[in-house]
């Protein structure tokens, strides 16, 4: 028998029902719009409906909407759908601009089709998710699951699993061949320790349990091959969760690869749509603040100009996305421009800031420029702060996983700065709570952390705390 056996993440016929859905509330929108305006019913409006459907399947191929949401939370699911039928919205107004059905519909009519099938779509699809809650708790489909290995990662999913019903999944207890003083104790919620692996097979070959999750450490391989072997002499369904605790995990997800599953240790969180969304929000907030600020950053560039010798503007060289060297912009406050090897941090009461330098310091006035990097593309509004390339190159030998905040592009400000994350980073222990929020940052990335951070940034900025 071949050993190459195709792994696929979900059923086909999941992919299936849930395009089938979104193809009805499509239907079910049409049929709501020509019921409240009887003058649309004609065959213009079947063709639109039928080309909206193909459109929105592309769009929610994009967004990755069609992927198996059992265990993720309905408000990530709903997010992803507001994301594929905005695109599928774009993509018909600009089909229909260079169609002859362009005219066919009002914008009155358009926007109470695309409300309503909006609605449609995330209402079938949350009464979808009920059904299938109600399903996985009925006796007859409900299956007992068994937990191999008592530690730490086998109590976190034993959790998680009770947390979410629709699974269908029913706890029965924990196996270890290992005595009691070598595992992680129970909790209270948890204590259900039914024996070792023979007592597992027992009742795995009883049909007590359907579904075992193996959470032994990985560098016990030959006690999982011969767990899993044995396991071959049951019908249960088994399940190999990898430990990969043991790693400084950033944004982890799986995917295939032609069937071979791959999972990703160290990833880019800002992949597809919601890549996407925060550059367009990037792109929106920087152009009005720019429009906004107009006149203060002349204001300020003329004082620059007045009050010392040389630019008004300093570009330093900085890492940005995966390392690349970019030019970070700043309104000059200091006698020296240093951007070589060695770059000395600014520090209070700093001889070198120039007359006005040390007022734009404090109030961040400085950084005002950096919205031309946003614009441009090399920073984001919100993420790690860029430190300059020498310091880069000393911190990534003295700190591990350093490197890994230039996973995301940097931003004019973070998650660190408005955790108090300012100023001179004298002591190492100051520059590693910076990373530690980094890397927070990018395993914990949502549109509204964005949101959060950006408006704490006026408190910190206000506050004036470790700015010099």
């Amino acid at each position: 028998m071949s050993n190459h056996v195709q792994i696929k993440p979900f059923a086909a016929s999941t992919r299936l029902l849930n395009k089938l859905l979104d193809a009805v509330s499509i239907v079910l929108g049409l049929w709501v719009l020509v019921t409240w305006y009887p003058d649309l019913n004609s065959k213009s409006t079947i063709v639109i409906g039928l080309v909206s459907i193909g459109v929105f399947m592309i769009a929610a191929e994009i967004a990755g909407l069609y992927r198996d949401w059992r265990g993720i939370s309905f408000s990530r699911e709903a997010f992803i759908a507001t994301a594929a039928w905005g695109l599928a919205v774009i993509g018909l107004l600009s089909l229909g601009r260079f169609t002859e059905y362009s005219t066919e519909l009002s914008l009155r009519a358009i926007s109470f089709w695309t409300g309503i099938t909006y609605l449609f779509i995330l209402g079938l699809r949350n009464q979808a998710r009920m059904f299938g809650r109600w399903v996985s708790n009925s006796k007859s489909l409900n299956r007992g699951f068994a937990v191999v290995g008592i530690n730490n990662l086998g109590i976190e999913l034993t959790r998680n699993i009770r947390n979410q019903p629709e699974l269908g999944l029913r706890f029965v207890g924990f196996f270890d061949d290992r005595p009691h003083k070598r595992t992680t104790e129970l909790p209270e919620e948890l204590n259900s320790r039914l024996g070792d692996s023979q007592s597992l097979l027992e009742q795995a070959r009883s049909g007590q349990i359907q579904v075992v999750f193996v959470t032994l450490p990985m560098r016990a391989e030959e006690r999982i091959r011969d767990i899993v072997s044995r396991l071959a002499d049951t019908t249960a369904s088994v399940y190999i969760v990898p430990d990969l605790f043991v790693f400084q995990l950033l944004h982890s997800r799986w995917t295939d690869i032609q069937g071979i599953p791959v999972v990703s240790i160290y990833e880019n969180p800002l992949y597809g749509v919601d890549g996407l969304v925060k550059r367009l929000c990037d792109v929106a907030l920087a152009t009005i603040g720019l429009l906004v600020l107009a006149l203060p950053l002349l204001a300020i560039a003329a004082a620059i100009k007045l009050t010392s010798r040389g630019p008004v503007f300093f570009k330093q060289r900085r890492y940005g996305l995966d390392g690349r060297e970019i030019l970070v912009w700043k309104f000059r406050s200091m006698k020296v421009q240093e951007n070589g090897p060695q770059v000395v941090q600014a520090q209070k009461n700093d001889p070198r800031l120039t007359s006005i330098g040390g007022f734009l310091r404090k109030t961040s006035l400085d950084e005002l420029p950096q919205l031309f990097n946003v614009l441009g593309g090399s920073m984001s509004l919100v993420g790690p702060r860029p430190h300059a390339s020498a310091h880069n190159e000393y911190y990534r030998k003295q700190i591990d996983g350093y490197m890994l905040r230039h996973k995301v592009k940097p931003g004019i400000t973070g998650l660190a700065q408005v955790n108090g994350c300012r100023g001179e980073t004298e002591q190492l222990e100051k520059m590693e709570r910076r990373v530690h929020f980094d890397h927070k940052y990018i395993r914990e990335w949502s549109l509204w952390l964005d949101l959060q951070i950006l408006w704490k940034t006026f408190a910190v900025v206000l506050s004036r705390q470790n700015a010099y």
